[in-house]
């Protein structure tokens, strides 16, 4: 079963947090443990010195009661002891019962402790060398359980050490008292039902985004292409993923639309010479074709229009190749100079039937510099072609087309320019599109399908160089190709 991701992500954050409050619950209630002995560590030693103080400089009385009321002003629940400096008790509290008997809690049995066992205790040591100290055990009369001790030396007169002041209490079972562990359950509880509440909102804020891009990618996939996600979630990663997405469908939809276009501008260009082929074929079937005088130019019809429907495909073909990287390039190393040259030479009689002057600029002196590309030689020439009978159409009588040649860095380019009407600002970025047409109708007429840009953008691309385009109305237009830049030029000739 598929798990929501929501659900996935605020379990996991309640996870990770619950874990982090365990850990966090665990040093905090270390820390504040530690604190607390310390604390109790200082206090019992504070009274020990207090107490040892009160006595100091005053023999041991023979009689206790002259020290019972301040052995007994201690905090309930400490064990009072008076030690001498052989480690026999002098002096213990709780005191046998009598009329006003000292109620505290038993730390260690005060009557029945051998002065050894007390002598080999590290902080009644300490304190019969002059230093007061204390000392953690479990005893295990007590369960085990811990008893916090103290030991404070009494100094005479002289300063020796007489006597010895030490006091016990026992610490909490649990280690703390009942209300710091309250106060920390209570104050890792609420934590953690603050962590789960932000652990929530979190995942929904992250989930909510998914969720919709989740809706949105099912709807493209159902075929609706205008699908847009909210990008403002506040969170980097989701907001460049709906970005990507918005493109995504974008981009999508203008493919979708130059499908559709290209699917009619196709089923156009192929209907109009089927159609003359067809009426023609008709006609001759009528009886056209024993009319010699007539048939001759029905049959150059039909002729004209088969040769434009192969060229149709072949351009298609050349496209649909080119967008799948599967163009068959016999690149070499060749003069993009001679090259032009050459196509210069062979469309030459239609440029001179519309006094039309081609002029190469920049490569004159071929011997010096050779202009070396990388390419396949007969798809360059199809481009040099596509362009030259572009300019030439478009170019008005007695005018000029300039080829400029020149290198660019690592890149060798040829720029076409003519004189003609120019192409307006809104044309211009749609112009290598296919079958995009400036003049739909002029083109029509002069047997353009369109395709010719097209296909020389994919050409250049396909031999990894750049084209682009420059033009301004009533100035002519200039378009450019670039070729990566080749060694040891092989003759094109």
């Amino acid at each position: 079963m598929q798990t929501p991701i929501r659900l996935r992500l605020s379990l996991s954050h309640f996870l990770v947090l619950l874990i982090g409050m365990i850990l966090a619950g665990i040093l905090a209630w270390l820390t504040v443990e530690g604190i607390y002995l310390s604390s109790q560590r200082d206090n019992l030693l504070a009274q020990a010195r207090l107490t040892a103080a009160a006595i100091g400089g005053t023999a041991i009385p023979a009689y206790p009661e002259e020290l019972y009321s301040q052995t007994t002003n201690i905090t309930p629940g400490i064990h009072t002891r008076l030690l001498d400096e052989g480690g026999a008790v002098v002096i213990g509290v709780p005191f046998p019962e009598g009329e006003n008997p000292v109620q505290v809690p038993a730390s260690e049995d005060p009557g029945f402790i051998p002065a050894e066992v007390l002598l080999q205790r590290q902080e009644i040591l300490s304190a019969l060398a002059g230093e007061p100290d204390s000392a953690i055990r479990r005893i295990p009369a007590l369960e085990n359980r811990r008893v916090l001790y103290a030991a404070a030396p009494v100094l005479g007169d002289d300063g020796d050490v007489i006597s010895l002041v030490y006091l016990a209490t026992p610490l909490p079972a649990r280690g703390l008292p009942s209300y710091l562990t309250l106060q920390l359950i209570g104050a890792v509880t609420g934590a953690g039902i603050l962590a789960g509440i932000i652990g929530i909102i979190l995942a929904q804020r992250i989930a909510k985004p998914l969720e919709n891009l989740d809706q949105a990618a099912a709807a493209v996939s159902s075929g609706d292409l205008d699908q847009q996600v909210p990008i403002e979630t506040g969170i980097k990663e989701l907001e460049n993923l709906g970005q990507r997405f918005n493109e995504m469908t974008n981009n999508l939809r203008q493919s979708d639309q130059a499908k559709n276009a290209f699917i009619a501008d196709v089923t156009h260009e192929l209907r109009t010479p089927l159609t003359v082929i067809k009426g023609t074929v008709e006609t001759l079937e009528d009886g056209a074709l024993d009319d010699l005088p007539n048939r001759g130019n029905l049959l150059d019809a039909m002729q004209n229009e088969t040769n434009r429907l192969i060229r149709l495909v072949n351009d298609l073909l050349i496209l649909t190749r080119a967008d799948a990287s599967a163009l068959k390039l016999d690149l070499q190393s060749l003069d993009l100079l001679e090259l032009v040259q050459s196509r210069c030479e062979l469309l030459s009689s239609l440029a001179e039937t519309r006094g039309v002057d081609l002029k190469i600029t920049g490569g004159e002196s071929k011997s010096q510099n050779r202009l070396c590309v990388i390419g396949d030689r007969d798809r360059i020439a199809q481009i040099i072609d596509n362009l030259l009978n572009n300019a030439i159409r478009h170019s008005p009588l007695n005018s000029t087309i300039s080829i400029n040649l020149k290198i660019e860095g690592d890149k060798v380019c040829c720029s076409i320019s003519d004189q003609g009407p120019g192409i307006s600002p809104e044309h211009l970025p749609f112009i290598f599109d296919r079958f995009y047409r400036v003049e739909a109708s002029r083109a029509r007429s002069s047997g353009g399908s369109g395709l010719g840009l097209a296909i020389t953008r994919s050409l250049v691309m396909a031999m990894e160089g750049t084209i682009s385009a420059e033009s301004q109305e009533g100035k002519g237009t200039a378009i450019s190709f670039c070729l990566p830049v080749g060694k040891n030029c092989h003759s094109t000739a």
